[in-house]
């Protein structure tokens, strides 16, 4: 059985690298690598069992794209596990909302230049996914937003040069 650390409120400490993920990132994980176990797993062993049948290995095209998917998979699978014995689950939901900006939290900001305004909501780096608003916990705006509040002002460096940014509202959803 996988373990992870939750997390709601307070600190935690280990040694090892913490990946912090939300409570439906790890739910992401775990179907995925059941998937993997349970219906990759056992579809690319027989597509190779398939592929052996059919004689010389040497030149199976067949043959050696079933071991390559399998590499990828069983790849994936140790990934997984990986990422679920080290993370920290935050379940943003349970967390007090001080208007502080801490991971999970969904932020609005206010280009001070154009006035127009974007919501990010700050992910973990397997999470992040830009189409949906939800950024990556690494990325530079939410680095530059991390442990700020309601109307503090941010700058953000782009390739086009800096951008600022006010901190506008704070939700914890």
């Amino acid at each position: 059985m996988l373990h992870c650390s939750f997390w709601v409120g307070g600190e935690m400490t280990a040694m090892q690298t913490i990946i912090p993920i939300t409570v439906n990132g790890v739910t992401k994980l775990r179907t995925e690598l059941e998937t993997l176990k349970t219906v990759e797993r056992p579809k690319v062993i027989a597509a190779i069992a398939e592929a052996r049948a059919h004689g010389d290995l040497k030149e199976n095209a067949e043959y050696h794209a079933a071991r390559e998917r399998q590499g990828f998979i069983e790849g994936r699978i140790l990934e997984i596990e990986a990422k679920l014995a080290n993370c920290q689950i935050i379940d943003i939901s349970q967390i007090p909302n001080e208007g502080k900006v801490i991971f999970g939290a969904t932020v609005t900001l206010l280009n001070l230049e154009t006035q127009t305004e974007v919501t990010y909501q700050i992910m973990g780096v397997d999470e992040a996914n830009l189409k949906e608003n939800k950024i990556s916990i690494s990325s530079p705006t939410a680095r530059a937003m991390i442990g700020k509040y309601i109307e503090d002002v941010i700058e953000v460096t782009t390739p086009e040069g800096p951008v600022e940014y006010e901190i506008v509202d704070v939700e914890y959803l």
